[in-house]
C-alpha cells in the first residue's frame, strides 16, 4: 500500500510563497530587481579543468549554511539562478553551478548552444565522474567562504533531482540532499547515502513516481532516510512552471508548498 502523503487543496491556507507578488514578472526581471549580492565565480576542482558558478548571497549578520542547487536538463538559465537568489532571500548561501562549462560550441557554457536541444544532449553526454567532481568543489568553495557556516546541502531538479540523488552516495558530509522529480541511483548504491533525502514529486508524472515505492523500499531496507512528497495537479517540472509567468493558481500553491517544506527542512 503506498503510504506517502498528496498535499491538498487544502493545503493552501498559510502557505509561504517567496516573492509572490514578483510572480507576475520574468526570472530575468526578478534577478535584476533582486537587492541580494549576486557574483559569477570560476571554481576548480581537484581534478578536472574549472567551472563557471552563479552565487548568491543572503543578507544577514552571521554566517549562513549553504545550499548548492543543480539546474534541470536545459542547464544553467535564469530560472535556476532565482532559485539560486530565493534561498538567499531564505537567509542561505546558493552556489549554482554549470554543468557545460566548457563544454558549449568553441568552448563556451550553456549560454553558447543555440537550442535547448543541444543543451539536453550535451548534459546527457557527461561524464559522472565529471559531474561529482563539480559538486564536491561547489560544495567545497561554499564552505571555504568566510560568511558561512560548514553546514551544506544539495537540491537539484529533473535531471538535477538525479544528480542530487546519486551525489548523495558520493559525500557523506552534507546536511541533506532535496530531490526535485528526479529519479533515484542504482540499488547497489544506496548504502552509501548518508544525508536524509527529501523527494518532492508532481502527482502527473508517472514516468518518475512510479520509482518511489521500489525506492522508498530499498532506503529502508538500508537504514537509510527518504520522505517523498506528492503535489497533486501539476506535473514534471512543477517548481519551474509554477514560477514562470503566467502560471496558473494551482501551479503557484504548489510552489508555496514546495517552497516552505524545503525552506523548513533547511532551517537550524
Amino acid at each position: 500500500m503506498k503510504t506517502y502523503r498528496i498535499l491538498s487543496l487544502a493545503a493552501l491556507i498559510g502557505v509561504w510563497i517567496p516573492a509572490q507578488a514578483a510572480l507576475a514578472q520574468s526570472a530575468a526581471d526578478q534577478l535584476e530587481a533582486s537587492p541580494r549580492h549576486h557574483e559569477w565565480v570560476t571554481i576548480s576542482p581537484e581534478d578536472g579543468d574549472p567551472f563557471t558558478a552563479f552565487v548568491a548571497y543572503p543578507e544577514r549578520n552571521d554566517a549562513a549554511d549553504s545550499v548548492v542547487a543543480i539546474h534541470d536538463i536545459r542547464g544553467m538559465g535564469d530560472w535556476i539562478r532565482l532559485v539560486g537568489d530565493q534561498l538567499a532571500q531564505a537567509g542561505h548561501l546558493a552556489v549554482v553551478p554549470d554543468f557545460l562549462s566548457g563544454a558549449g560550441p568553441d568552448g563556451g557554457n550553456s549560454e553558447s548552444f543555440a537550442d535547448g536541444g543541444g543543451v539536453g544532449r550535451a548534459i546527457r553526454t557527461l561524464d559522472p565522474d565529471r559531474i561529482t567532481s563539480i559538486l564536491k568543489a561547489s560544495v567545497r568553495y561554499a564552505r571555504a567562504l568566510h560568511s558561512t557556516t560548514k553546514v551544506a546541502s544539495v537540491g537539484g531538479f529533473c535531471w538535477g533531482g538525479s544528480q542530487t540523488f546519486r551525489y548523495a552516495t558520493n559525500d557523506s558530509t552534507l546536511k541533506a540532499s532535496f530531490v526535485f522529480y528526479g529519479s533515484p541511483p542504482a540499488r547497489e548504491m544506496i548504502a552509501k547515502i548518508a544525508s536524509p533525502v527529501y523527494g518532492f514529486y508532481g502527482q502527473n508524472d508517472n514516468r518518475i513516481n512510479s520509482t518511489i515505492e521500489d525506492t522508498k523500499k530499498a532506503m529502508a531496507e538500508e537504514g537509510k532516510t527518504y520522505e517523498p512528497l506528492i503535489y497533486d495537479g501539476v506535473g514534471h517540472g512543477f517548481l519551474k512552471s509554477g514560477m514562470a509567468e503566467g502560471a496558473n493558481d494551482i501551479g503557484k500553491a504548489r510552489v508555496g508548498e514546495a517552497w516552505k517544506r524545503w525552506l523548513g527542512l533547511l532551517a537550524p
